[in-house]
Formats: C-alpha cells, sequence, structure tokens
C-alpha cells in the first residue's frame, strides 16, 4: 500500500484537475485523459477551458463553468456544477463537477480543485448523485490508517486531508495554517523537519519511520513519505506528507521479540535449573547426616540457618523450572466470572499488609465458556490481584471487569488505584527475573504471560505514575 494516496488520485473513476491562479491545468489524472483525448503532457500549462471546451458550439455552457469558478475564487468557498463535455469519441457526456479553492497561508487564492464525476448514465436512468467531492473523501477515509497533509515552502499546513483529523485528532479549521511543527516531538521538531525536508529537497523523498503527535499530546508511531510539490513549471511549492499508522505493527514486532526473549531464558532457566537442583541434593542430604549427629545447640543453630536457606533455593529453582516448562493443560469448559470469584477469598491467605483496600466487581452475565486449564488461570488472577494489592501501600480500590469482547474473547481487566509503573519498565514488565519491588524474584507476571499464551491469549498493560494499573487479559471463547 505503499504511495497509496498519489495512486489512488490518479488512477481514481473521476476527473482531477489542479488549475493555478492564472487558470493554467498543473495537475491531472488519467481519466481527465480519458474523456478528452489527450496525453498529460499536452494537458498540462494549458488553459483549463481550452482543455475542457474543445467543441465551438459549447460557448454558453462554457462562459457558465467560467462564472461559476469565478464566483468559488471570488468568494473564497466551494462549488458545485453540471455541465455537458464533448468526449474524444465524439459523443456529449454529462460531468458534475465540485470546485475548490486552494488558499494560502495569508488567504490569498494559490489555485484550485476540480472534482468531475461522469453522471451521463446515472441522470440517464433517473437517479440522483451525491457531490463527488463527498464521495472521493469517503473512499480515501476509509483508509483508517493514513493521513494525507500538505505544507508550503514555509512550513505552514495548506492541506489537511482524509485521515489527518482521525489520526492525530485537530479539526481542519484549527490546524490550517498552523505550522507543520504542531505534529512533530516540540524538543527536536525544528531538527527532525530541517533533516527530513533537507533529504527531500535533495532527493525528491524521504521516507522513515518516526513519531508524530496527536492533539492531546500523545506519540504515535508512524512510516512517513515526504515528497515534493511541484507546479507546472516543475518549481518546487511545498511537500506532501503521508502517514501511516503502525501502531499495531509495532506492538506485533514487540510480541514476537518478547516470546523469541522468553523461549531463549525458558531454555536457559532450565538447563541453569538442573545444574542447580543436582548440587543441592548433595548438599540436603549432608545436612540431614548431620542433624543425626550429637551436635552442640550453636553448631546445630547454623546447620538449621543452612538447612533454611537451601529450602529457599528450592523453591526458588521450583519457580524457575515451572517458568520454563510448558505443562500441559488440564483443560475443561468454565466460565471465567466462576474463575475469579474462586480466586478472590484465596486472597486473605497471603500475607497482606493491614491497609483498606476495597475490591469492586462488575461481571456480565451469560458469558460463553472457555477452554482453559483452571488452575493455571487461578494462579494468574491471584498473582495480579495481589500485585494490585501491594501497589497500593496506602490502601486503595481494586476493580475487576470481565466483558464480552465481540462474542470473541472473554475480556478481563484487573485495575489498582495504586503507585503505577513508569513506562520505562514498561517493556521489561512481563521478563523473567525484573521486578519493581525491593524483594520480589520477578518470575510472577512471566509465568502469567507464559500461561496466557498457552491458552491462546493476550495479556496487555497500561498504567500511570500514581494513578494506577490496569492489566487487560482476552481469552477466546470456545
Amino acid at each position: 500500500m505503499k504511495d497509496i494516496f498519489p495512486k489512488l488520485i490518479e488512477n481514481a473513476a473521476v476527473l482531477m484537475l489542479y488549475l493555478d491562479h492564472n487558470g493554467k491545468v498543473a495537475l491531472c489524472n488519467k481519466k481527465t485523459e480519458s474523456l478528452v483525448g489527450l496525453k498529460q503532457a499536452d494537458i498540462i500549462g494549458k488553459d483549463w477551458l481550452k482543455v475542457l471546451f474543445r467543441d465551438t458550439n459549447n460557448t454558453m455552457k462554457r462562459n457558465m463553468f467560467k462564472a461559476v469558478l469565478d464566483d468559488a475564487l471570488t468568494y473564497k468557498r466551494a462549488k458545485d456544477f453540471e455541465c455537458h463535455l464533448l468526449s474524444n469519441h465524439g459523443n456529449l457526456r454529462l460531468v458534475s463537477w465540485n470546485i475548490t479553492p486552494i488558499l494560502d497561508k495569508n488567504n490569498q487564492i494559490q489555485g484550485s480543485v476540480l472534482f468531475g464525476h461522469d453522471i451521463t448514465e446515472i441522470q440517464e436512468g433517473g437517479n440522483s448523485i451525491k457531490n463527488i467531492d463527498d464521495s472521493l473523501k469517503n473512499i480515501i477515509s476509509s483508509i483508517n490508517e493514513y493521513a494525507l497533509y500538505v505544507i508550503n515552502l514555509d512550513g505552514f499546513i495548506t492541506y489537511f486531508g482524509m485521515g489527518c483529523e482521525t489520526m492525530f485528532g485537530y479539526n481542519k479549521p484549527e490546524i490550517i495554517f498552523k505550522h507543520v511543527s504542531i505534529l512533530h516531538n516540540i524538543n527536536k521538531s525544528v531538527s527532525e523537519l530541517s533533516l527530513i525536508l533537507e533529504r527531500v529537497r535533495l532527493f525528491g523523498k524521504y521516507e522513515s519511520e518516526i513519531e508524530l503527535f496527536t492533539k492531546a499530546g500523545m506519540a504515535i508511531p508512524v512510516r512517513l513519505t515526504v515528497n515534493q510539490f511541484l507546479d507546472a513549471n516543475g518549481k518546487l511549492t511545498g511537500y506532501i506528507f503521508i502517514a501511516k499508522d503502525i501502531t499495531q505493527t509495532k506492538k506485533l514486532e514487540y510480541q514476537v521479540f518478547q516470546a523469541e526473549k522468553l523461549a531463549a531464558l525458558g531454555q536457559l532457566s532450565a538447563g541453569m535449573t538442573h545444574e542447580i537442583n543436582n548440587p543441592l541434593f548433595v548438599i540436603s542430604g549432608r545436612l540431614e547426616m548431620l542433624k543425626q549427629e550429637e551436635l552442640a545447640p550453636k553448631f546445630r543453630e547454623t546447620i538449621n540457618l543452612i538447612d533454611s536457606q537451601v529450602d529457599r533455593i528450592r523453591k526458588l529453582v521450583d519457580r524457575i523450572l515451572k517458568f520454563a516448562r510448558k505443562s500441559a493443560l488440564a483443560l475443561e469448559a468454565v466460565n471465567i466470572n466462576e474463575i475469579i470469584e474462586l480466586v478472590l477469598p484465596l486472597v486473605h491467605y497471603n500475607e497482606l499488609s493491614s491497609v483498606k483496600v476495597k475490591i469492586e466487581k462488575s461481571f456480565e452475565k451469560n458469558m460463553p465458556k472457555i477452554m482453559v486449564d483452571s488452575d493455571q488461570l487461578q494462579e494468574v488472577f491471584l498473582n495480579m490481584i495481589l500485585n494490585a494489592y501491594q501497589a497500593m501501600p496506602d490502601g486503595g480500590i481494586i476493580k475487576i471487569t470481565t466483558v464480552n469482547f465481540q462474542n470473541l474473547y472473554a475480556k478481563i481487566q484487573i485495575t489498582d488505584t495504586g503507585v503505577g509503573i513508569s513506562a520505562a519498565n514498561f517493556k521489561n514488565i512481563f521478563m523473567p527475573f525484573f521486578s519493581t519491588k525491593g524483594q520480589g524474584i520477578g518470575l510472577g507476571l512471566s509465568i502469567c504471560h507464559n500461561i496466557i499464551k498457552n491458552h491462546n491469549g493476550t495479556i496487555e498493560l497500561e498504567s500511570r505514575i500514581n494513578q494506577g494499573t490496569t492489566f487487560t487479559v482476552k481469552l477466546p471463547f470456545i
């Protein structure tokens, strides 16, 4: 879908002409060539009336069309007009036109765009037709991940096209004639834009992955393509920007990268735990032998201390093995609400602080069943709820919701009002041995991630410092 907008305009089933302020044709597409029977090279630079009205018997229609264009330019507003044109095959075609003036940053006429739709058959059938400009907008706006905008040589936005309002959140009136740096990182917009425009001037085109910013200040990863905007004489008059939202692509790339890292760490962990278990077994055996001996109280106390630490290592090794091993699933058809209800009483058997934490539930009724290992899922949700408790040392609220997501997934969200997680830690939060807790070993969320993945589900994180954290789990219905 590379360069889709220029190709879409070039191959659109409508006539398109861009006229400069003198009424000369600066751009046209294939449909225009086909109707008038001229090549683009023979059209560019010609007076638009002489291109469209080559038959001398249509003087009145030509003068009316010119009057409509003059009116649109005088009052700087779009106009609609219908007229018959003589095609290159010698037959008359009824064309519905939309005329839109193009203004510069000083609100002065820079040119005009003419869109024409051949409605001969439609008119003959007695059907009505919508404004061609709206039709074209609907076609292009359906490609939601693309945005097209144009700037002049001073960097001011002169055209904020289809897809832009959806992607960036700005309305057209509030951003037209604003500097394009409003869409870039404020800390590096000058250097970034200078580099982009310099590359376009030197090489005719720029393409790269960068971040652009919405009205709300949210960064969007995009594949940005910038081309020169030339007039009929080949003179540079501005730059055309096409931005493709690659947020989902980046998420998929990250998920693949995460899966590869976890697989590699799983293999490494499995090997390490077996190597640790061998000497651990020897140490445990020798300790048991020593316990049978008559020992001085101080020496026995030392032996017991060593034994407790060996037991701690054994439990840690067991957890690492649990992370590394892909255990068989004991699948059964269950209701996700029932699983969470089973987990909630277990929370209070863990060592929790005495702060007041309130749990609020919002479960969707009549949820379709999911095919899962109930014990493993209980471990996932218990771990998440305990994490939520620990994230609220001064108390707070835990909200647990279940939703039927598009009749495809059971969507479970666990939200706390705790300290939150910094953006810098997002990429590592599901990695083994990574922990934001002082005493944590960083395996809980890694095991949760593996369990959900083994159930063909997904787990995502949203968090803001001092505002709270939300974990979202999606599990497919049967």
